[in-house]
């Protein structure tokens, strides 16, 4: 990043780079010091670090340039949940983000129009009649509210408005909030407490609403009025500064694969903002729009006035500088640029202005509209001023309760809402419940009527769930009562987590800050079982995590409390699903059975009817906000009964993905037959059946080929016609079945290039169903590629399982490239871009991988042996046929009998020779298969090893690691014994050959 640009770098593809040119760019993620009062500056002068005080002197100074020029001014800011886009309009701590700075120096600007104030009080003295009314110079309204789903929540107002405020349109107004609550101030301080305030609505309105403030917008707007006393003139402006929800959002919405649409229309906001600025962008560019939309969504609605007119817009878009966060980072950058660049550059940071005329009042109209606010200015005030009593009363109680009680502390996802309220713990017995009756009354998602019981006594707190209500204590679900601890932490029902701040004497001056809501997943998610080391550690050789890894790892820790919740919903709503988190490896279908991308993925049961669904992570994500829309309609009492197609807890029956099993190809390139007992693997590296498959290299009529047909060299098949038979006799053991004899199961492979996908016939109702279906494969003309292929790859066939009612899958061979007799071709075109195997395994698997690739190449070694004796054996062949040639050209000259019997001899000893030198090629043949059989085995258990996970519960912990150091000490055994045998058959071979040679050269 540079001053005014942005340059990205593909973590995959490091050629790969994008840049983007703004105003202004800002790098705030190192190189950063905290000065005495805990603020962040440059850590040294050549530090590129912008703290927030420089960004607000380049953003935050044009905006209220604008407000006192008479403009509307508008922040908006934009970019992924958890890349800085609340800090840099809040802030946190000390470091006060945009728009206090905006507030605070708005007030200190206030104070020093001192002109206007003798401006007024000669005004009022030439006006007498008016001198107890007179309104001061400038005034200064606040609003702060939040839209989720297109619904308006009040964060100013104690009421709660069903169905949230609605949008009024008026004809000289415009656009407004019906019922939002304005209150006049006087200083920073008060619109700093109506800050605080906002926060503990926004905090208890996310808990009773189940939804985050990532996922909504909050938008601030400040009325700033000048009242010019001589000219009867005033001069009016809004100040709009808008933290938009996460941006990712936008992704989730195309859930790819299914049948609803993102219903939660957050994203329909962000969607109609880059629609509205685009259109203006071309309207400004003087190209001919007709409509600009926005009446497509709340935001745009109420932001009207502050993006088109006399208005000036900012933009800020945050960005995440890890690489697991590329796609998103892209994506903010293109939205920004798509939607923003025209009108007004901005990115990470950056800022640009459109500008237009300022509007002032005329006095004609001036004289009756001021003295209707005077009054309503003077009330307002007035009003706010005993509210400013009460909620300083009240603070300065909850000071001294803070200090003197233990309480409970709210943990939330964005750190703005965290301690945003406190929960005490008075002596006694101290209930938590949905009812109003409970000392501390808590409409979180899970929590019952009467969910738990605190109890402060003799210097002591506990807690207790009543039931099977859920209460979770550092990690670990509790089920009776429990001491508990300075700063243990706490979470009730699905996802309301607290942090126990203790007795005074408990308390230490230990960092808050730490007890972050990351901290409560990650302590939730290793007490689960869930750690790095269970999705698979895949260091790349430097000590750290692979980026995968860590990706698929946060993944997994940012879905687990929105499962909890979808359960808690399902139960809730009577929907009768139950969903868990898996972790799927790629590998599975690799059919090198190399480590690729993990990905997160959903199951879904419905334990009744023992139907199953599998959803990736977009399509979930989707679903738990239409999930929660309909959740909250059931909370309001509202309808909560809906179509059948349009729930979204409902889903076609389907067809899902069991596991793979791995055949390895290898004696294939040597025309050695393969029968095998293969284990299919689900996500969790556990067996869930087993595969009778067999593999026959054959003659193009169908017929086995012998031992006699064997190769040593797979290159004496270049070029050559190779045929196979893939026979798939049954499967064995199947669990799926087992679980439901009403269900059936289909399997399916690809090999090499064939385009499509092969199914066999399903078969229902059998835990043990006979398959008995054979394919015949053949390539005309062996590549080097097809032989590299056999060599190095597995054939990959999975396991689907079928449940009543789905479509089964289609196992028609039509669109494969056929011959006359029915079988199918391969190897019809070169593959491009083929990598070189040693290179892939030497950078991206791990030490056992080595150990085989090392065995490969000693193998290697001995073929380039074979090869060199084998041309000693046609050098002997030829020399033999030249001794009898001139045996019999002797023959000729003297058919004496005597002679011919002399002679005959020496051919015999040629033939034995050639019969010898043959069984010699026989014998290392059959060494081949058996070792390439030991290989494929070797492969299996790696494969199967790698994906076992460890248990989740600590005392099957030991008997994990000792089971998986067996199986690696009998693969390492199985390995070297494979190696040994055939170095032992490939130099007794050697050394007969080398008998037989120098027997030849006597």
């Amino acid at each position: 990043m540079h001053s005014q640009s942005t340059t990205i770098r593909d973590p995959k593809n490091g050629e790969h780079l994008r840049t983007f040119t703004f105003d202004l760019a800002y790098w705030s993620h190192d190189g950063f010091q905290k000065d005495e009062d805990g603020v962040l500056i440059p850590s040294n002068p050549t530090s590129k670090f912008a703290g927030q005080l420089h960004v607000f002197h380049d953003i935050g100074r044009g905006i209220l340039d604008s407000a006192w020029r008479g403009y509307n001014a508008t922040l908006l800011a934009y970019g992924q949940t958890g890349s800085g886009k609340s800090y840099s309009m809040i802030g946190f701590g000390a470091n006060k983000g945009i728009i206090p700075r905006v507030c605070e120096e708005l007030f200190q600007a206030i104070k020093m129009q001192k002109k206007n104030l003798e401006l007024q009080i000669d005004w009022q003295a030439a006006n007498p009649e008016l001198l107890l009314s007179a309104p001061p110079p400038l005034q200064v309204m606040f609003s702060m509210l939040e839209i989720y789903n297109e619904q308006i929540r009040d964060l100013l107002s104690r009421t709660k408005t069903p169905g949230g405020l609605k949008v009024r349109e008026d004809q000289q107004l415009g656009f407004f909030v019906e019922g939002l609550k304005w209150v006049p101030c006087e200083n920073y301080a008060q619109i700093e407490k109506l800050m605080e305030q906002a926060s503990k609505t926004r905090m208890t309105a996310s808990t009773n609403m189940n939804a985050s403030s990532s996922r909504s917008h909050m938008v601030i707007t400040i009325q700033f009025k000048q009242v010019f006393l001589d000219t009867a003139l005033t001069k009016q402006s809004s100040i709009n500064m808008v933290d938009l929800a996460g941006s990712e959002r936008q992704k989730s919405s195309g859930a790819e694969g299914d049948r609803l649409r993102e219903g939660s229309r957050v994203n329909l906001s962000l969607t109609s903002l880059g629609n509205v600025i685009s259109a203006l962008a071309d309207s400004a560019m003087g190209k001919k729009v007709l409509h600009i939309p926005y009446r497509d969504s709340v935001l745009t609605k109420l932001l009207q006035s502050a993006l088109g007119g006399n208005s000036r817009t900012t933009l800020i878009a945050a960005i995440s500088p890890a690489d697991i966060c590329y796609e998103e980072t892209l994506s903010t950058l293109r939205y920004a640029e798509s939607s923003f660049g025209t009108l007004f550059d901005g990115l990470v940071f950056a800022v640009g202005v459109q500008e237009e005329n300022q509007v002032t009042e005329h006095p004609a109209c001036f004289l009756a509209e001021w003295q209707l606010g005077t009054r309503t200015w003077a009330h307002l005030l007035e009003q706010a001023r005993k509210e400013w009593e009460e909620q300083y009363a009240a603070l300065s109680q909850e000071q001294q309760m803070v200090k003197a009680l233990p309480h409970l502390l709210n943990v939330n996802e964005d750190p703005q809402l965290t301690g945003a309220l406190k929960f005490f713990i008075h002596n006694g017995s101290c209930d938590v419940g949905r009812a109003a009756s409970n000392a501390i009354c808590l409409q979180g998602l899970g929590i019952t009527d009467k969910h738990a019981s605190f109890v402060n006594l003799d210097g002591k707190v506990t807690v207790a769930p009543h039931g099977k209500c859920k209460v979770i204590v550092n990690g670990v679900p509790v089920t009776s009562r429990t001491k508990l601890q300075h700063l243990d932490r706490i979470i009730l029902g699905s996802n309301s987590a607290f942090l126990y701040i203790g007795f005074p004497s408990e308390r230490g001056a230990k960092d808050l800050s730490r007890y972050d809501y990351d901290f409560f997943q990650l302590e939730r998610a290793a007490a689960e079982g869930v750690s790095m080391d269970m999705l698979g550690t895949g260091s790349p050789g430097d000590g750290q995590a692979d980026p995968s890894i860590l990706a698929v790892f946060q993944d997994y820790i940012k879905l687990m409390p929105l499962v909890v919740e979808a359960n808690q919903m399902s139960e809730e709503l009577k929907k009768g699903l139950r969903m868990e988190l898996k972790v799927k490896n790629l590998a599975s279908s690799d059919s090198r059975g190399f480590d690729l991308q993990k990905e997160v993925m959903v199951k879904v049961t419905k334990p009744r009817t023992h139907e199953v669904w599998i959803w990736s992570k977009a399509k979930f994500i989707n679903r738990k906000f239409l999930m929660e829309e309909l959740y909250q309609r059931f909370l309001e009492s509202e309808d909560s009964q809906v179509a059948q197609e349009d729930d979204p807890f409902w889903d076609p029956v389907e067809v899902v993905h069991l596991g793979s099993a791995h055949i390895w190809l290898q004696s294939l390139a040597y025309r050695m037959m393969l029968e095998e007992q293969v284990e299919f693997l689900n996500y969790d590296g556990l067996e869930e059946a087993v595969l009778h498959i067999r593999i026959t290299p054959c003659s193009p009529e169908g017929w086995a080929h012998s031992e006699e047909d064997v190769v040593i060299d797979p290159l004496e098949l270049l070029g050559k016609r190779i045929d196979f038979q893939i026979q798939i006799i049954r499967c064995l053991g199947v669990k799926w079945l087992k679980e439901d004899a009403n269900r059936g199961i289909q399997m399916g492979y690809r090999i090499y290039d064939l385009p499509n996908t092969l199914y066999t016939k399903p078969v229902w109702k059998s835990v043990n169903p006979r398959i008995e279906e054979t394919v015949h494969i053949v390539a005309l003309s062996a590549s080097r590629e097809f032989l590299d292929y056999l060599l190095t790859n597995a054939l990959v066939v999975d396991l689907w399982g079928l449940q009543e009612g789905c479509a089964e899958l289609g196992f028609s061979q039509l669109d494969s490239l056929l011959l006359g007799e029915g079988h199918i071709v391969v190897d019809t075109k070169k593959l491009s871009g083929v990598k070189n195997v040693s290179q892939i395994m030497s950078n991206q698997v791990p030490e056992i991988y080595q150990k085989l690739l090392m065995l490969e190449q000693e193998t290697e070694l001995l073929r380039d042996v074979n090869r060199a004796l084998r041309e000693e054996n046609v050098f002997l062949k030829a020399s033999l046929e030249k001794t009898g040639s001139a045996q019999q050209a002797r023959r000729a000259d003297n058919p004496e009998r005597g002679e011919v019997r002399t002679q005959l001899p020496a051919v015999r000893e040629a033939k034995r020779m050639c019969a010898q030198q043959a069984g010699c090629d026989a014998q290392l043949a059959r060494a081949l298969k058996v070792f390439y059989g030991g290989m494929s085995v070797a492969r299996r258990q790696l494969l199967g090893l790698r994906q076992c996970r460890p248990p989740e519960d600590d005392q099957m912990l030991r008997p994990f690691v000792h089971q998986r150091s067996q199986m690696l000490k009998d693969l390492e055994d199985l390995l070297e014994s494979s190696l040994r045998r055939l170095k032992n058959d490939v130099a007794f071979i050697v050394k007969k050959k080398k008998e037989y040679l120098l027997h030849s050269q006597q």
